[in-house]
Formats: structure tokens, C-alpha cells, sequence
């Protein structure tokens, strides 16, 4: 097929490609092996925490905890996006207890947030995870924040980002009260109905996470084992996030792309094998990823030659780095944003 004749009908034929190789059919044996395995490590390291006794040694398991508790981060972000059940119903039931139950985060906040990033990806006004916040990711938006801390922490992202990242598992528990009670107190009422089930959910994890480590614990250690936990689990997950989409290209609001550009453009894969799959939990296919998020994290590597291909033919790059690499090239377009501060 013609270079032009593919630029032009887009997305379509790789629709049917796909769908006909099976790679958007649901593999529940997978997932219940994954779960069940993911869930019952996820439960021994606990146990482990509550065998060991009050001891400086339990700051060594928060290591696997940490590890163990991501893994669980992946199992609710394919959730998120209806890859693992035949519903959407399973899929959000399936969610909520992984999320606000086992990880204390809100999956409707996070549902919500990321829902929006995939439809949109890197655009500054649409995208929440390209927006202002602690950092910045265009130089339009560094431009305001000249003086002062933000100033300085601007000018500086590029070096704090690793740090910054041992906050973020905190963040995340932070937001997702901050968000729960803000549905409890507003209008909508089906946001109300969930948020108040989300709300029991996350006290029961919090009570639960917090009880077993200051029951076990002395008061000074399991502080400073919630700290290394939840900062090893933020460095974890932004090792699986942050190559993702930092440092490519961004739409331009007054030239609108197709799906097909939007999610290829955008996206960046990072290479490696069955090793970088597993830390990674399949988000290093990211280009199959956006193109199809509902497809089943075990079929993204067999789709991933299928849509290389169809982007060559296309005309579209395929952006693709080792993890090192990736890394780096997220690592210097924080740096290269903050100049104008420098």
C-alpha cells in the first residue's frame, strides 16, 4: 500500500489488523496467574514485616514492598483501562479494590486523570500531566515562574526530578484523600456514591498499613519505614512513567492530529526483553500502549512489529530507546525547559 494512500485512511487498517490477529481478545488465565501470584508475594512481604518484630533489619523489606506494591500499581492501571475483565463494571470493581484498598490510591481520581492524558497526550492545555505543578514541562510555562522557590526549583528540575520522585508515592495517598473528600462535598451525585465507597476503602487501607507497622514497629522506625517505602515505591513508578512521554513532541492547539499521529508522535518505547517488560509492567510498549490501551498487556510485544511496521509505511517515526537512553533524553528536556531561568 501506498506511503500516501496509508498517511491518508489513518488508523483504521491498523484497526483491523489487530483485531484480527486476536491481540485485543481478553486473557483472563493470564491475569488470574498474574494477580494471584502479584497478590500472595504482595501478602508474604507484609507477613514478613509483622514476623520479623521490632527490629532496624525491617527497613530491608521495604525494598520488596516497594517493588511488590508497584507491581500492584500495574495490575490497577490495566484495570483502569479494561484489559483484564469482560466489563466495565468487573473492571471498575476490580479497580477500586486494588486501588484504594491495597494501595490506598482513589481510582476514580486516577481513572479520571489518566483517561484525559491518553486522549490527549503532551498537550499543554489538555493533558494533567503536562500541566504547571511542581514542575514544568514547556519553556512558555517556566517563563512564569522567575523569582523566588519555584524559581530556583525551575531552574533546577532537571537535577531534582530523581529526588523529587521519593515524594511521589506520598503525593499520590496525599491526592487521593484530597480528591475523595473533595467528591464527598460536591454535587454530583454519582461522583457522592463512589466517592463514599472509595472512602471506606482507602480507611481500611490506611488503617490497616499504618496499624500493622506501628503495632510491630517502635514509633521512630515504622515513621521512617513508611518514608522508605513509600519513597522507594515513587522512584519505581516514575522509573516506569517518566520515559514515557518527556521530551517528545507536543500538538500544536492550531494543527490537530489524528489518533494515529497523536498517539505515535507523542510516545516513546523503551527497548529491552522479558526483564524490562516485568519492571517495566508492559509500559514499555507505550506506543502499542496508547494506541490501544484496553489491549491485554501479554499481546503489546506480539502487536509491537505490526505497528512498527505500519508506521514505517505510514511515514510516522517510531520512537523507540534502551532504558538508559530514555532516561536521559526525559532528564534533558527538564533541563533544557528551565533555561530560561538560567
Amino acid at each position: 500500500m501506498p506511503e500516501s494512500t496509508l498517511t491518508r485512511i489513518g488508523f483504521p487498517p491498523l484497526i483491523r489488523q489487530i483485531r484480527d490477529r486476536g491481540l485485543l481478545d481478553r486473557r483472563s488465565g493470564y491475569y488470574a496467574r498474574l494477580i494471584g501470584t502479584d497478590v500472595l508475594l504482595y501478602a508474604a512481604v507484609w507477613l514478613a514485616v509483622g514476623l520479623t518484630g521490632d527490629s532496624w533489619w525491617q527497613l530491608a523489606l521495604a525494598l520488596p514492598a516497594a517493588v511488590l506494591t508497584t507491581r500492584i500499581y500495574f495490575i490497577g492501571h490495566d484495570a483502569g483501562h479494561g484489559q483484564i475483565a469482560g466489563t466495565r463494571r468487573a473492571n471498575r470493581l476490580l479497580g477500586m479494590l486494588i486501588g484504594d484498598l491495597l494501595l490506598g490510591l482513589s481510582y476514580g481520581w486516577w481513572t479520571d486523570k489518566h483517561n484525559r492524558h491518553h486522549a490527549n497526550p503532551n498537550h499543554v492545555d489538555k493533558d494533567p500531566d503536562v500541566g504547571v505543578g511542581v514542575l514544568v514541562w514547556t519553556p512558555e510555562q517556566a517563563v512564569d515562574r522567575r523569582g523566588g522557590f519555584v524559581g530556583w526549583l525551575t531552574r533546577n528540575q532537571g537535577r531534582l526530578f530523581v529526588p523529587l520522585l521519593l515524594l511521589e508515592g506520598i503525593n499520590l495517598k496525599v491526592t487521593s484523600v484530597r480528591s475523595v473528600i473533595g467528591d464527598l462535598r460536591g454535587k454530583d451525585r454519582s461522583k457522592r456514591h463512589r466517592a463514599r465507597i472509595e472512602a471506606v476503602l482507602l480507611a481500611v487501607h490506611l488503617g490497616a498499613y499504618l496499624g500493622l507497622l506501628f503495632t510491630v514497629m517502635s514509633p521512630a522506625l515504622a515513621v521512617l519505614f513508611v518514608f522508605v517505602h513509600q519513597a522507594l515505591l515513587g522512584l519505581h513508578l516514575g522509573c516506569a512513567f517518566a520515559p514515557n512521554h518527556k521530551g517528545m513532541p507536543s500538538p500544536d492547539p492550531d494543527e490537530p492530529w489524528d489518533h494515529l499521529r497523536k498517539q505515535v508522535l507523542t510516545s516513546r518505547n523503551v527497548r529491552g526483553g522479558r526483564v524490562t517488560d516485568w519492571f517495566l509492567g508492559g509500559l514499555n510498549y507505550q506506543i502499542e500502549h496508547h494506541l490501544f490501551p484496553s489491549m491485554p498487556r501479554p499481546h503489546l510485544r506480539h502487536a509491537q512489529p505490526i505497528i512498527r511496521q505500519y508506521c514505517e509505511l505510514a511515514g510516522l517515526p517510531y520512537a523507540e530507546e534502551s532504558l538508559v537512553e530514555s532516561y536521559a533524553q526525559a532528564l534533558r528536556h527538564l533541563h533544557e525547559v528551565g533555561a530560561p531561568l538560567r
